[in-house]
């Protein structure tokens, strides 16, 4: 997870041509829009209400070591943070334990894989996630395809995990000049990693499960602008993770979008909403669950996703990560996208009292804040 802020490049801004804004205007609830052919493919199921954490397994920084073990029950899917690649486009995936000199008390392998089927045996899912900030993933050749399939299911194997996180940041994703319909992507980068999850799916079925934690940058930015743009100028990585979520949408589990480390983004309402309190969750969400025009183009509409499939993602503390939302505002949220109730001056398209959970960065960022994040879970869904 991204831990400094990304405002919205005034590059960008500046883009926002006459076309662009007329497309927008007027546009009418996006959940009208047809939903795709259901596959034979089922995806993994996520508790009802699943609470997501990651671990900080590989690597140590101010909120301390937490041994797998120590998890608390509550947290039903946990993301081993992270796996990266030995180059930014070799697509070979390693992962280990953090060292003894950085974290004091860390587990052998045999008590991590121990663990991980205690947690199993409970119900719980230990999926490795690729990534995050520093792990930069580009998967633009056959051949970095190919190791990432082979690489990142022989961590699986070897860690007896349930399946696969991507929370590729940075420039891991971005699309090639003329790549315009998010249906049908043409950059190597983004056919190569749906070819890749789709195999590693075929490999482990319906049991894998398959989560994604993008920024809002690469998702509902791309109501505004999709890649370089139709004449070019625009920052490629827009709404680059549309052709992937899209792709993939009947084999994904979760959708927990990073509603912080954000700039303002415009919601349905043709409004700018910032982090940083309930309003934020609750546009970035409805976006997801409602559907919209990419780029703003009533042609081009992105199909809402299941309610289930999607969580809210969001900091554990105000050391996390900046837009850290209050305990009291996270309810609000949940309040509006379920019941329809404390929605403040913004109306949702839809109540959904199935939606996924609630996602967080991170399990040792709660543990160092007194489980705060976890606790205000449990009250709200009476665990």
């Amino acid at each position: 997870m991204l831990v400094t802020p990304r405002e919205l490049p005034a590059a960008l801004a500046a883009i926002a041509t006459t076309a662009v804004l007329t497309a927008l205007a007027g546009t009418g609830p996006a959940h009208a829009a047809a939903a795709p052919a259901p596959s034979a493919a089922r995806p993994a199921a996520a508790s009802a209400h699943t609470l997501v954490g990651y671990l900080h397994t590989s690597f140590a920084n101010g909120s301390g070591y937490t041994r797998l073990a120590d998890v608390p029950d509550s947290w039903d899917l946990i993301d081993l943070a992270f796996g990266e690649p030995t180059s930014p486009t070799s697509g070979d995936i390693r992962f280990s334990l953090c060292p003894q000199s950085e974290c004091p008390g860390v587990e052998s392998e045999d008590e991590f894989k121990a663990a991980v089927k205690a947690k199993q045996a409970a119900g719980k899912k230990v999926l490795i996630s690729i990534g995050g900030q520093n792990g930069q993933v580009q998967l633009t050749t056959a051949a970095a395809r190919d190791a990432f399939v082979t690489s990142v299911g022989a961590l699986i194997d070897r860690y007896g995990l349930d399946g696969l996180d991507i929370d590729f940041e940075g420039h891991s994703l971005s699309l090639d000049d003329g790549d315009t319909d998010f249906t049908k992507p043409t950059t190597p980068s983004v056919v190569n990693l749906i070819a890749a999850v789709k195999s590693l799916k075929a490999k482990y079925g319906e049991k894998f499960t398959l989560t994604m934690a993008p920024e809002t940058f690469f998702v509902q930015l791309g109501h505004q602008y999709y890649g370089s743009g139709p004449w070019g100028g625009q920052d490629p990585r827009a709404g680059a993770y549309l052709p992937v979520i899209h792709a993939l949408r009947d084999d994904l589990t979760l959708l927990h979008v990073q509603d912080y480390n954000s700039g303002p983004i415009m919601g349905l309402d043709e409004q700018y909403h910032t982090m940083g309190s309930a309003d934020f969750p609750i546009t970035m969400t409805d976006m997801l669950l409602a559907g919209f025009p990419v780029a703003g183009n009533k042609d081009q509409m992105f199909p809402p996703l299941k309610p289930s499939q999607v969580a809210i993602g969001l900091p554990a503390s105000p050391n996390a990560g900046n837009g850290h939302t209050s305990t009291g505002d996270v309810t609000k949220a949940l309040n509006c996208l379920t019941k329809n109730t404390d929605c403040g001056g913004y109306t949702p398209h839809g109540a959904w009292p199935d939606l996924g959970g609630l996602m967080t960065w991170s399990i040792n960022w709660d543990r160092y804040n007194d489980w705060e994040f976890q606790k205000n879970f449990d009250a709200y869904f009476g665990r």
